[in-house]
């Protein structure tokens, strides 16, 4: 959120890439306005940032079309987290999963963008929408002296880079995992909280502390205490070294709920004044294709194609 402060920022509702997976078309575009009024109930500004919907700028999927042109099969094949949904997939597995990294890097390069904050699961597809800028368009299409897309670099936060299920401290947490108590949402109510806290995994051992390789979920819910209470990792390493487990949950179920209980009442508002959240979102589209739009038109130039008149 404090990024929106001092850079110019661009946050996108991913609908096309929900798309990727099976999906259920009665509830995408109530799913979208959703994600919307959850990025503005965690303090997204609309005055500071821009906030838009991916399908509602044409030029993702213009310019992933490109990309798709000039990028090797073999780049996607080697993508690790394809690897781990074509595995739960099975038969269903769909070219649009495959391509999942592409869009990604159409998302990315459109916006000229200087720093891309990314999760550390997510590192391997900033790198492949680095390669695709550089080796496939620029290196083939541009100069060293004129480039046609800006190659990002990483900004990777030091804390909540990587949040991993309350079932296992060595997978991530995700809404896609089928068991619903591995995760927190952040529109769970208080009660569930409590009940997911309560039931996560934990180990025999009395007290809590950082960078034991060998106790994952420690560290895992450890860390969420250190956020979501706003104390830091020192001072929550320091109040917990000593504590039980018994101790600990309810003190960490107290903070989750305190953490969440603003951004609920700020989403519950703005899903009561449809109005103002799609105001926002067609501002946003306005200001993203303005930008979005420009980036594909050099694209397109630089790959040869022909200009409307």
């Amino acid at each position: 959120m404090d990024l929106q402060h001092d850079h110019d920022t661009f946050f996108c509702v991913v609908d096309l890439h929900a798309v990727t997976v099976p999906h259920d078309p009665q509830r995408l575009a109530e799913d979208t306005l959703t994600t919307a009024a959850l990025y503005l109930a965690c303090g997204l500004d609309p005055e500071l940032c821009t906030i838009f919907v991916q399908s509602q700028v044409s030029a993702h999927s213009e310019l992933c079309w490109l990309l798709n042109c000039v990028t090797p099969l073999n780049w996607l094949e080697r993508m690790i987290q394809f690897k781990e949904k074509a595995v739960k997939q099975g038969d269903n597995v769909s070219v649009g999963l495959l391509d999942y990294p592409v869009l990604m890097a159409a998302d990315i390069l459109l916006y000229d963008a200087d720093l891309v904050p990314v999760g550390e699961d997510q590192k391997q597809h900033l790198e492949l929408a680095r390669d695709i800028a550089q080796q496939r368009i620029n290196a083939r299409f541009g100069s060293e002296d004129a480039p046609i897309l800006k190659v990002p670099k990483p900004l990777i936060l030091k804390d909540g880079a990587r949040v991993m299920s309350l079932t296992d401290g060595r997978s991530k947490m995700s809404k896609s995992d089928p068991n619903e108590g591995s995760r927190i949402t952040l529109l769970d109510p208080p009660e569930l909280i409590t009940k997911k806290i309560k039931r996560a995994k934990t180990d025999p051992e009395r007290g809590l502390e950082f960078g034991n390789p060998e106790r994952p979920e420690t560290d895992n819910l450890l860390g969420l205490y250190a956020l979501l209470s706003g104390k830091g990792r020192e001072a929550a390493a320091t109040e917990c070294a000593a504590m039980g487990w018994g101790q600990f949950k309810p003190l960490l179920a107290e903070a989750t709920v305190a953490a969440l209980e603003p951004i609920q009442k700020r989403y519950q508002d703005l899903m009561a004044d449809r109005g103002q959240l799609l105001a926002v979102l067609e501002t946003g589209r306005e200001r993203a294709s303005a930008v979005a739009d420009a980036s594909a038109q050099r694209v397109r130039a630089a790959l040869g194609f022909l200009t409307a008149s």
